[in-house]
């Protein structure tokens, strides 16, 4: 489908408000989805690191109190 101008393909032949609403909605729901994964793939990787340092930090208290 071929538009004679830019203002015909904005208005998608009288459906332009739906179409644009639709691409716009699903651009929005994407960008969402993106931005929380990248904050919860943060989040878990720092509570890994806190997790592991917890365990170092018992494994040598267990250590400590063999020695003792």
């Amino acid at each position: 489908m071929q538009f004679e101008s830019f203002s015909d393909f904005i208005a998608m032949g009288g459906y332009g408000f739906y179409v644009w609403l639709s691409f716009g909605s699903c651009l929005a729901i994407i960008l969402g989805l993106l931005f929380v994964s990248l904050y919860e793939g943060k989040r878990l990787k720092e509570e890994v690191k806190m997790q592991m340092s917890r365990e170092e930090r018992i494994k040598k208290a267990k250590e400590a109190e063999a020695q003792a």
